[in-house]
């Protein structure tokens, strides 16, 4: 495992506790990536590409399309979710309380001036919510076209 190691002012080298702290979390922590920095569960996202639109993927099962709050702000579009769950038994010497929190956040910075933001639809099916962020017509490739020498 490499350290990063920067020189100060005498040449000397030292460890850089702001590095170490940065790095080690969840951004750069790519073998381990659906695990937050509070040792939560964070859902897997995919994220393809195609000439018309961006596809996004986030795996999420056993939730209901309710679960999820998306938010776009500028650019910066925000998946959450905030489950609550609690079960009660109750017999002759006992009560039994269980309480169960889930809750996440994923945010993603779109391409500026690229997508078109009031056309991105979402859907929740089979344990995926698939969001469809289409691109605006003049920010799609457009195909090879020959061009006339005059």
């Amino acid at each position: 495992m490499n350290t990063l190691m920067r020189r100060n002012g005498n040449n000397n080298l030292g460890f850089s506790s702001i590095f170490d702290d940065l790095f080690g979390r969840e951004l750069f922590n790519w073998g381990n990536n659906n695990y937050s920095s509070t040792s939560t569960t964070v859902p897997s996202v995919n994220i393809k590409e195609n000439g018309d639109a961006y596809e996004v993927q986030v795996a999420a099962p056993g939730m209901n399309k309710d679960d999820f709050q998306i938010k776009l702000d500028g650019n910066l579009l925000t998946i959450s979710s905030m489950k609550e769950d609690s079960n009660e038994t109750k017999e002759d010497n006992f009560t039994r309380r269980e309480f169960s929190y889930q809750s996440f956040q994923r945010s993603f910075e779109l391409p500026k001036d690229v997508v078109d933001q009031d056309n991105i639809n979402a859907r929740y099916e089979n344990g995926l919510l698939m969001l469809t962020i289409p691109k605006r017509e003049d920010a799609k490739q457009k195909p090879p076209r020959m061009i006339e020498i005059s």
